[in-house]
């Protein structure tokens, strides 16, 4: 029996506040490719998409990471950390970038609902 073929996988992503949760992901890079009125929308970064749904339950936000290979963490430290300097994002938590045991340099970013963003450089 053949397996049917996938088209593509995405995840479906919790916002605590949906508008801010969008304008932040905005900020960082992702592009909207549409979004409805109830709450929903697909974002796109480097050709990899999920969406943004407006639900939120702080246990599962907290626990929920999205992994993003970039070619600079150190970047992308830059990048949010001029977000949070001019004042918008206060709730936004960003750390240096680390080398991690499985050979990757990352920074982690918690966006405004909780969700861990591992911004990931691969050192070989």
């Amino acid at each position: 029996m053949s397996i049917p073929k996938a088209l593509d996988v995405k995840v479906f992503v919790p916002a605590k506040d949906f508008q801010r949760s969008l304008e932040f992901y905005q900020q960082l890079g992702w592009q909207v490719n549409w979004e409805h009125e109830g709450g929903l929308a697909e974002m796109e970064l480097a050709h990899s998409r999920f969406y943004l749904q407006n639900f939120y339950h702080k246990d599962w936000a907290e626990n929920f990471m999205l992994y993003v290979p970039v070619e600079d963490a150190q970047a992308w430290f830059d990048h949010v950390n001029a977000l949070i300097d001019k004042g918008n994002y206060a709730d936004i938590r960003v750390s240096p970038p680390k080398v991690e045991p499985h050979g990757h340099k990352v920074t982690y970013v918690w966006d405004p609902s909780g969700i861990l963003l591992h911004f990931a450089e691969a050192l070989s």
